[in-house]
């Protein structure tokens, strides 16, 4: 039995320029296919990674909400 790459190679050397350029292409495409499976998003590594940093954001978001009403006096006082 002949191996698939040899398989192939005999397939490849049957083809035109064009047929080429079409099949260069879909390799092309199955190698940048296969690139974006690995940025998929990790939806539990997520959820780690929220919970570690929520009570800092949440003590961020309180230090800069007394700033901008600070801010707002100051501008209603002008």
């Amino acid at each position: 039995m002949v191996a698939l790459k040899e398989l192939l190679t005999l397939e490849l050397d049957k083809l035109n320029e064009e047929q080429l350029k079409q099949v260069s292409d879909f390799i092309a495409f199955l190698k940048f296919r296969s690139r974006n499976i690995s940025w998929q998003i990790d939806k539990n590594q997520m959820a780690v990674l929220y919970s570690e940093f929520a009570q800092e954001d949440r003590q961020l978001a309180e230090a800069g909400l007394d700033e901008y009403v600070e801010l707002l006096i100051q501008e209603d006082l002008k």
